[in-house]
């Protein structure tokens, strides 16, 4: 929980925004669709149980249609009339007096109802299973039918027994007997056979159904489908699934599904069946939900959209801000000045850029002023350096003339006392920062010339600088105090023959100039000592020192000596300076 709580709390301000922005749309979204699908949940089970109750009245509407053909069966069993000519038929003999009474069987028939609607015939059978039939469809009851009723009216004992349809007889069946009444002996006169149209019954109810694709079945108390009379295997399946008197259940055959509400008649014991397709009685609902779910979708999508440019609009400048600080905070000081033209609104963020804005303003205005007064600083430092080589070399080079005329020789006095003026001239001439490399070694040679006079043959100097190098920028007096240190701390230090050497190369876009000698060398403690300024050298101690300033002022801190040496094994002065020698700053340096 608290790594969760850590995440959330470095997570960007957009994000969170958004984090809160889904939350609330989900909720909402949630909550709708649960009270869609409780909306819908309680349609469909007020679909259930009016379809149940319908299924319930239609069933009952049956029954009363099945009790009355049952009530017709006793009206026509108890008709005194029909019960005098079956008594008259058993007493006679006489095949015409038979016949005569038949015709007359078939006219109380006719008036009894025999043509009603649904009723298919009515059949009334003598005690000698002579038969007497009309009605709207008369067929022959073979003899194995015929007993089949006679067995089961006798069970009855004057009650009505219940026929569905057969192989040869697609009506229902219900059968009486016919006992006499009017003396109360109850003596078996024959028996009554209506036959009905179950099909005629439920017409009206069924196409009502028919147009809804549903299917009425009705089966009896085995489960064995008692109407209609052509049925599939689906039928037998949706009848077996049933559990219970009444109810309704989905019910999934194959592929398909099915909703399936059913009844138990109190009456006949039959149940009742209404089977209808999932998909078509529940279309509507269908629609409607994923209706409501594409509305749903599309909505959340639309308010997400918005929700990102509203959190857009609110974290863009917080974000552009950050940046503004960034970039300053890494010295971006020019990109602020380009950025600081962008305009924003009026709220929290927006008084924020302004703020930011005159605040860097007036630190742009503090740097600027600062810079004059460092740039001003630098110049006098530089030229306070550039002077102070003069009275330090200038000391070095009379005490050589003075050994010089001390031993009388005046040749070499003169040459020296012309190198010495050559330096002179070129040390007075300050406008110039920098020079070529080919004017600093013409000061250097001119010092050689002066320090080969007193140290003569053990003295040795040579220059390896490609032609390409000569016209490159290098601090005036930079390489003569470095030629400077090496005979004072090479030549002077031995007996032998000394060799300095000055080599130049160009590495990438830098210059790196050596000042080699083959020396005693120095101590790693006393390079340590020199690099870090807590050393002080003999006389004025303005060499290294000075020219290390020199090159930081005019190229940069990442500019300047490096002094590599062991002891016995000489000493080596690297110069780094930009190649071509910063002409950019030379410029500057010669405007001021």
């Amino acid at each position: 929980m608290r790594r969760l709580k850590n995440f959330f709390s470095n997570l960007k301000l957009k994000y969170k925004l958004f984090c809160l922005l889904s939350l609330v749309l989900l909720s909402f979204s949630i909550g709708g669709l649960v009270l869609l699908q409780y909306a819908l949940v309680a349609y469909n089970d007020e679909i259930h149980r009016q379809s149940a109750q319908s299924l319930k009245v239609s069933s009952a509407l049956i029954e009363n249609e099945i009790e009355k053909m049952k009530g017709f069966s006793y009206r026509l069993s108890t008709d005194p009339y029909l019960q005098s000519y079956l008594y008259d038929l058993r007493e006679t003999d006489d095949d015409y007096e038979a016949y005569l009474i038949g015709v007359t069987i078939k006219k109380r028939l006719i008036d009894l109802g025999a043509f009603e609607e649904s009723v298919d015939s009515i059949q009334v059978y003598d005690t000698a299973d002579r038969g007497y039939s009309t009605g709207n469809r008369v067929i022959t009851i073979d003899n194995e039918r015929l007993l089949q009723y006679k067995q089961e009216t006798n069970q009855r004992d004057g009650g009505a027994a219940w026929f569905a349809p057969g192989d040869q007889d697609e009506s229902f069946v219900v059968s009486r007997e016919v006992n006499a009444y009017p003396d109360l002996s109850f003596e078996r006169l024959g028996m009554i056979v209506v036959r009905f149209d179950m099909a005629d019954i439920v017409s009206s109810f069924e196409n009502s159904l028919d147009k809804k694709e549903m299917r009425l079945l009705i089966a009896n108390s085995n489960k064995e489908i008692i109407f209609p009379k052509e049925i599939t295997e689906k039928d037998s399946y949706l009848i077996a699934s049933t559990q219970g008197t009444e109810g309704y259940q989905l019910v999934n055959h194959g592929a398909d599904r099915y909703f399936v509400t059913y009844a138990s008649a109190d009456y006949t014991n039959w149940t009742y069946m209404i089977a209808s397709p999932y998909s078509q009685l529940f279309q509507a609902v269908t629609l409607v939900q994923r209706t409501v779910l594409s509305i749903y979708l599309l909505l959340f999508v639309v308010l997400l959209f918005l929700g990102i440019r509203f959190i857009k609009g609110i974290t863009n400048p917080i974000e552009a801000l950050n940046r503004k600080m960034k970039k300053v905070q890494k010295g971006g000081v020019k990109e602020f000045k380009e950025e600081s033209h962008i305009v924003f609104s009026k709220d929290e963020a927006g008084q924020m850029h302004e703020n930011f804005n005159k605040m860097m303003n007036q630190i742009l205005s503090l740097i600027e002023e600062n810079y004059k007064k460092q740039l001003v600083i630098k110049d006098a430092e530089f030229k306070t350096l550039q002077a102070q080589i003069n009275p330090h070399f200038l000391y070095n080079t009379l005490e050589s003339i003075n050994w010089s005329a001390k031993l009388g020789k005046i040749k070499e006095t003169s040459r020296m006392t012309t190198s010495l003026g050559f330096i002179l001239r070129s040390s007075l001439e300050t406008k110039d920062a920098l020079i070529p490399l080919a004017e600093e070694l013409e000061i250097v040679k001119h010092y050689i010339t002066i320090q080969s006079y007193r140290f003569q043959e053990r003295l040795r100097f040579h220059s390896d600088i490609p032609d390409h190098l000569l016209s490159c920028k290098v601090p005036k007096f930079s390489l003569q105090p470095l030629v400077e240190n090496a005979i004072k701390y090479g030549v002077q230090e031995i007996v032998g023959v000394c060799t300095i050497s000055i080599v130049a190369v160009q590495e990438g876009r830098n210059t790196i100039i050596s000042v080699n000698d083959d020396g005693p060398g120095m101590e790693q403690e006393f390079i340590h000592k020199l690099s870090s300024g807590n050393y002080r050298p003999k006389g004025t101690g303005l060499g290294i020192r000075n020219i290390d300033n020199r090159l930081k002022i005019l190229f940069g801190p990442a500019y300047g000596i490096r002094v590599i040496s062991e002891p016995g094994a000489g000493t080596k002065v690297v110069l780094v300076i930009p190649f071509e020698g910063g002409t950019d700053i030379v410029q500057s340096s010669a405007g001021r």
